[in-house]
């Protein structure tokens, strides 16, 4: 695939990012794709490996990664495009968020930088877009069978889409008042502009799904009318419930989840809610509790909206640093240092962090009390165990505290009780290899049954869950 000796005549380039004196001051996109011809040279750069690891190992998606890197070298963009949405739906949308795992599996990772595959990803779906060659696909023959699908994240969308090309009625319930779940309200439009999201959901829309709004299912439509209206009903609940930072003080306001604030911030953005509803940090000393991406976002919106200090905390141990072009840990996802868009912004950054209360002043949070922790494996279970490192309190002064520590599990709503769902030890919703749970008909599938994990794998979920549900209603 590519060029021969292409990975050795080329070095990698990948895309350029607005100046951080000039993103800074709104929310649009930040990426600056290279020209094409730039581009087919980056794809040329993909070796002819026996083994392709970034589709085999690296892609939860298993996409045709090879394949369309050698069309896009040769300059075939629509067969580039075709090879590209036989496994992924939703390109335009992981070609700006998915961390790229497929990157790190790259051959050339073994000793050199590899092929800057995402991009690529995102230049061929935009160009698509930009030819028209993004058309509907409408069922040839239609079954006159009926799925609901609860959710409309990326499992879900991509559930739907999938299930009405093999020709069913499809209608999506969304609780919020707009379609997108997760890539609407929980990510941020310096990553994800929301015109993006909508754009696809145009064509959902002419592909016939039918969307329902501002419907909580459980209690605005019951399970007895989902079971009578639908041969099948598919859950895509995400997973909702945020871990809790149970410490003196948590009652206090100015402190919240991710979630909440990264939410409103984007309905501000969108001119859906006033500055009054806003959670904002204009003026105000930052916290954000928990170094995974979410966190990561809160810094970069916190930034946006003026805030005079940012700090972000973590428990665990700071990863390796690594400035060397390969990975360390081929093929798999290596344990390093990353930095951020959000933090190159501008952000102190903490590890070996716990917090251990919060100080108010007339009911708002002022401080938080933090210590210093190390890590010991125990030499008899093998896991790793966390001691706080005597005498080393010390204070942060915080107006906002933003709790950014991932999820429990699904949330326990009514709906779940009334279907009488089994659960897992987790917590999350429990399903067969098929995804089929307990009650016959009912289906569940991404983050409500794995755990909060990647878009692609939600994809990847969404897509497999629509053909074992094909399989039922056949």
């Amino acid at each position: 695939m590519g060029k021969v000796k292409g990975f050795i005549e080329y070095s990698r380039k990948n895309y350029k990012y607005r100046p951080v004196f000039e993103r800074i001051k709104d929310f649009r996109e930040q990426i600056i794709l290279l020209p094409e011809n730039e581009l087919s040279v980056q794809a040329a750069r993909c070796m002819d490996c026996g083994t392709p690891y970034c589709h085999a190992i690296g892609c939860p998606l298993y996409n045709l990664i090879p394949e369309w890197n050698d069309l896009v070298y040769k300059n075939k963009w629509y067969e580039a495009y075709i090879r590209l949405t036989l496994t992924n739906n939703f390109p335009e949308i992981t070609g700006r968020i998915c961390p790229a795992p497929c990157e790190a599996s790259c051959t050339l990772s073994i000793n050199d930088e590899p092929v800057t595959i995402k991009q690529i990803e995102l230049s061929i779906i935009e160009h698509a877009f930009s030819h028209e060659w993004v058309v509907c696909e409408s069922p040839s023959v239609k079954t006159k069978k009926r799925v609901a699908i609860i959710g409309s994240g990326p499992c879900g969308l991509a559930a739907a889409q999938q299930l009405r090309r093999a020709g069913h009625d499809v209608v999506v319930f969304e609780k919020a008042d707009k379609v997108g779940g997760i890539l609407r309200y929980g990510i941020p439009d310096f990553k994800l502009e929301k015109w993006v999201l909508d754009r696809r959901l145009e064509q959902l829309r002419k592909e016939g799904i039918i969307f329902e709004t501002d419907i909580i299912a459980g209690e605005d439509i019951s399970v007895k009318y989902l079971k009578r209206s639908f041969d099948a009903i598919l859950l895509t609940l995400g997973a909702g419930a945020p871990r809790e930072l149970n410490v003196e003080g948590r009652e206090l306001k100015g402190i919240y989840h991710a979630m909440e604030y990264l939410s409103l911030s984007n309905k501000f953005v969108a001119g859906e809610i006033t500055e009054k509803e806003l959670i904002s940090a204009k003026n105000k000393n930052v916290l954000v509790i928990g170094g995974g991406d979410t966190g990561s976002d809160c810094v970069g919106t916190a930034i946006r909206q003026n805030a005079k200090k940012v700090y972000q905390i973590e428990i665990m141990p700071k990863p390796q640093e690594w400035n060397k072009p390969y990975n360390p840990q081929w093929p798999m996802w290596p344990q390093i240092l990353r930095t951020s868009t959000s933090h190159e912004e501008g952000c102190e950054r903490l590890w070996c962090i716990t917090t251990k209360r919060f100080i108010g002043e007339n009911n708002n949070v002022k401080k938080a009390v933090c210590a210093k922790v190390e890590w010991e494996r125990d030499n008899n279970t093998g896991q790793m165990r966390m001691k706080e490192i005597p005498e080393s309190d010390f204070t942060i002064e915080t107006d906002l505290v933003l709790l950014s520590m991932g999820f429990l599990h699904v949330n326990h709503t009514r709906l779940l009780d009334d279907f009488g769902l089994e659960f897992d030890n987790r917590g999350n919703i429990k399903t067969s290899k098929d995804y089929s749970t307990n009650v016959k008909g009912v289906f569940a599938a991404g983050d409500c049954v794995c755990g909060a994990s990647l878009i692609v794998r939600a994809i990847y979920n969404g897509r497999k869950a629509a053909e074992e549900i094909n399989k039922f209603l056949r």
